[in-house]
This record gives structure tokens, C-alpha cells and sequence, in this order.
């Protein structure tokens, strides 16, 4: 089993930049794609970003390509996001979770497990 902690999120005015970390538990998270999903007060929880095992494959979603940049470091066990220029539509609680069925499509969240508990990120305007 794979524990996740996301950190990193805060209020930030727009245009401005922050970077989540993800860090796991385990002795395997070099063989885990992970995502990361984003989920906003009445909204459904969304697909932001996927970054496979070795880190060579990596898919954004669109209304966050080249704002976002997922990373990876598999000696510290942690998968990062760093976001920039930050708009208020980016808020929401964002999570990072295990890619578990490659039969499902990367940004369906469904495909995922060991979620973490999700840091806030605000963006004001």
C-alpha cells in the first residue's frame, strides 16, 4: 500500500506561482505513473496532470499546459507541480494519486488509488 501527502498549497494573488509536492510511502514508487487532479467547491474532480514511472511521458490537461509542470524525484519517493501563472479558476483542492489501471485512460480518475488528502490552493484576483 502507498501513502501520499500533498503540501504546498496556499493563497496566492493571480499571475503568481506555487509548487505542490507529493510525497509517498513504499519502496516501489519508481514503477507508479502518478496524476495529479484538481477538485473545485461544485465541481467534479478533474485531471490536471500524469507523469509515468520513469518520468518520460507526461500529459497535461489543456487548460493548464504550459502553466503547469509535473516533475518527479523517485529517490525522494515525491512527485511536484509547479504551477504558474495562477488564475482564481485554478482554486481548488488539488491531489496527487497512483496510476493504477493502464486500461483506463490517464485523466480518468477513476484509473487512480492512494489518494492523498489534497492541499488547498486560492487564487485571488
Amino acid at each position: 500500500q502507498v501513502q501520499l501527502v500533498e503540501s504546498g498549497g496556499g493563497l496566492v494573488q493571480a499571475g503568481g506561482s506555487l509548487r505542490l509536492s507529493c510525497a509517498a510511502s513504499g519502496r516501489t514508487f519508481s514503477v507508479y505513473a502518478m496524476g495529479w487532479f484538481r477538485q473545485a467547491p461544485g465541481k467534479e474532480r478533474e485531471f490536471v496532470a500524469h507523469i509515468s514511472g520513469s518520468g518520460s511521458i507526461i500529459y497535461y490537461a489543456g487548460s493548464v499546459k504550459g502553466r503547469f509542470t509535473i516533475s518527479r524525484d523517485n529517490a525522494k519517493s515525491s512527485v511536484y507541480l509547479q504551477m504558474n501563472s495562477l488564475k482564481p479558476e485554478d482554486t481548488a483542492v488539488y491531489y496527487c494519486a497512483v496510476r493504477r489501471r493502464l486500461d483506463m485512460s490517464y485523466s480518468n480518475g477513476n484509473g487512480y488509488d492512494y489518494w492523498g488528502r489534497g492541499t488547498q490552493v486560492t487564487v485571488s484576483s
